[in-house]
């Protein structure tokens, strides 16, 4: 049997990635933790896998709790799906997933490392009970892992 036809692959649909709080420090901090990869770098690394996918991704980074809820407001009616590394907003930020809870956008939430593993606080993630599905532990693979999720919830 042939696989999906082309109308699959080429969805035509945009996707937002949102890196949290000190994500612009990737590749400098903890690299035992977080590898070596630097974000521009995990960003082309995800450009290129959405398009295969025939998607298209637009990327935001900010430290700010504000700015990522703003990034999330704006991106009702433009973006098809988010997919968000809040990074330390994770553990704490409601704010955040009512934000993503509010603009009804299907959600993947990502994480470098494996923050069940991690320290206790890092265990709980609140920003998690907005998104369908977290992805975590898997370096930069759990951004691109998290795009596929995107893509299948998309397709449905």
């Amino acid at each position: 049997m042939a696989g999906p036809g082309p109308s699959f692959y080429n969805l035509g649909v945009k996707v937002l990635v949102i890196n949290g709080a000190n994500m612009e420090t990737l590749g400098q901090r903890e690299p035992e933790v977080y590898g070596c990869t630097t974000l521009p770098e995990i960003e082309e690394i995800i450009r290129r896998k959405a398009a295969e996918l025939g998607m298209e991704v637009c990327f935001f980074q900010s430290s700010s709790e504000s700015a990522i809820i703003r990034a999330i407001h704006d991106a009702k009616g433009e973006f098809d799906g988010i997919l968000i590394n809040p990074a330390s907003h994770t553990h704490y930020s409601v704010a955040i997933a009512d934000a993503i809870k509010a603009v009804a956008i299907p959600a993947v939430e990502v994480h470098i490392s494996n923050i069940l593993a991690r320290e206790g606080f890092r265990a709980h993630s609140v920003t998690a009970r907005a998104a369908r599905g977290v992805i975590a532990g898997f370096g930069v693979e759990s951004y691109l892992l998290g795009l596929a999720a995107l893509h299948h919830i998309l397709s449905e």
